[in-house]
Order: structure tokens, then C-alpha cells, then sequence
């Protein structure tokens, strides 16, 4: 009968749940009449004279007491099972939508990438095999790193410090990127790959675009318990900006807001982003 209740269907639970009781009466009464004794109200006031009204009431309410109290307790049960499977749900949907977002860095650069390890084959340069090595580093860290909710904050530093040297390759003397890290970076946790997409933005939005001199800076800071984030590049003109880049910006940065939002508390994490005419800049200050 609970089904009804779920159901919002209240008239038909009500009349069901009467007409069990009416039914429960009868054979109550009469298996006691019968089989017991005819006395079959002896703790009432008086030997009913038959099915009396007040018996009738009196039996009712009794046994309305009992399937209240079973149909509260049934009911607090499923609902229980109905949230804890609920919770699991959405525990599941949310590590597989944080893995996801964490993959989406994009592959613009590793073709790039691979079209400047040509390039210096072709060159017979010898930076080719360090390059090979550090996007081995990168790609390795990509790969694995998604599979862990939290990753070491120096590996992520790491993978962000060789992201930059295989881009110094592209850009060759017109970049000038400044990296400054600070603090005690032991046992400090942090979701993996989530500053990479503010240096990729960075890149993205100023050195592929910018026609002069580029200038990137980065400065990661561990104060206590929480880590300061902080990069800034120089704009190109409006006009110098391609319609795909204007189509997609911002698509990274709110790439990480949904992951702060899913994978951290409120009060551990703060970001903060700015733009004027020739900077970008950016803040974040998260619990690590």
C-alpha cells in the first residue's frame, strides 16, 4: 500500500487502509468469538452485545495505530535506500565529469608540438631529442595524472614548467616568460591539471596572437596551507585577434570554474580574473 503513497494517490491509500481494517475487525471478532471465548472485548467496559459500534471503533483505532507506525517505518526506509543510491549516482556523475573536464586539454598542442619536432629533424637541430624527452614528461602526466583526484603540487608545477619550455621552441626569442615559484611544496595536493589551462590560455589568447614581443608571467606561492596562483600576458590589439580565437575564449576558464566548483569546497578556493586592453591576468588562491 506504500505505492500509493509514493504515488501522491491519498484517497485510494486512505480507503484500502480502512478497508483493511474493517476486514482485520471481522476476522478478529469472529476468530475470537468462535475459537476464544464470546466474550470478545473482555478489557472494554462491558460484554459487547454483538458487533457493537464501539467495539467496532475502538478495535480500529487500535489497529490503525499499528499500520501507521509499520507504513512510517517502511516508508523511512525506502526513502533512506532511495538517497543513498541517489548519492552514489550523483558521486559517480561527478567523478566522471571531473575526469572528464580534466582531460580536455587541448591537442592544438601537441600537434604543434610535433610539427616543431619535425621541423628541427628536418634541421638536424640538437634540441630535437630534448624536446622528445620533455613532451614524453608532458604526456605522461597527462595520461596518468587524470586517474588520481589529487596529484602532487610540484609534479603539476613540473608538467606546467615543461608545457612552457616545448612553447619557448615556437616562439623563440619574442617570448620572454617569467616563472617564480615560492614555498614549502612538500606533501601539498592539488586536482591535476588544473593551473595547465591558465598557462595554455595564456598562450592561446596572447603569444598566438600578439604580433610583437610577448610577455607571460607566472608566479606560484605556498602560504600555509592554501597555494597563490598568479599569471598575467600582454593583449594583442582587438584587431589582430582571429574569429576563432574570439569564438572560443574563455571555453578553458570555465573549464576550470565547473571543475572548482565540483571538486572544492566554497571556502577553499578563490579565483580571480581580469582584463583590460593589453593584460590578462588571473588569480587563484586554493587549498592545497
Amino acid at each position: 500500500m506504500p505505492k500509493f503513497v509514493y504515488k501522491k494517490k491519498y484517497l485510494s491509500y486512505t480507503a484500502l487502509v480502512f478497508t483493511a481494517l474493517f476486514v482485520m475487525l471481522l476476522v478478529k471478532y469472529y476468530l475470537t468469538y468462535y475459537l476464544v471465548s464470546t466474550n470478545v472485548w473482555p478489557e472494554g467496559p462491558e460484554e459487547p452485545n454483538g458487533l457493537s459500534f464501539n467495539f467496532a471503533i475502538q478495535m480500529m483505532l487500535g489497529e490503525l495505530y499499528v499500520v501507521a507506525f509499520v507504513t512510517a517505518i517502511k516508508v523511512t526506509i525506502d526513502w533512506l535506500g532511495e538517497n543513498n543510491k541517489f548519492n552514489d549516482l550523483e558521486k559517480r556523475q561527478l567523478t566522471t565529469e571531473l575526469r572528464f573536464l580534466r582531460t580536455q586539454v587541448s591537442p592544438h598542442f601537441f600537434f604543434n608540438t610535433l610539427n616543431n619536432i619535425y621541423a628541427l629533424t628536418l634541421e638536424k637541430s640538437d634540441k630535437a631529442p630534448e624536446v622528445v624527452l620533455k613532451l614524453s614528461e608532458l604526456m605522461r602526466y597527462l595520461l596518468y595524472a587524470t586517474k588520481k583526484r589529487k596529484q602532487d603540487l610540484t609534479s603539476e608545477l613540473q608538467c606546467i614548467q615543461n608545457y612552457i619550455d616545448l612553447e619557448r621552441i615556437r616562439f623563440s626569442d619574442k617570448l620572454m616568460v617569467k616563472v617564480t615559484v615560492q614555498g614549502d611544496l612538500n606533501n601539498k595536493k592539488i586536482a591535476p591539471m588544473l593551473l595547465i589551462p591558465f598557462v595554455e590560455n595564456s598562450f592561446k589568447h596572447g603569444a598566438n596572437q600578439n604580433l610583437g614581443a610577448v610577455n607571460i608571467d607566472v608566479k606560484a606561492t605556498v602560504n600555509g596551507d592554501f597555494l597563490n596562483f598568479e599569471i598575467s600576458n600582454n593583449l594583442p590589439d582587438q584587431s589582430h585577434k582571429t574569429k576563432e580565437v574570439q569564438k572560443n575564449s574563455g571555453i578553458g576558464l570555465s573549464n576550470i570554474k565547473k571543475r572548482l566548483e565540483l571538486g572544492y569546497a566554497p571556502e577553499d578556493y578563490h579565483l580571480e580574473i581580469s582584463k583590460t586592453n593589453h593584460h590578462f591576468h588571473v588569480r587563484l588562491k586554493i587549498k592545497v
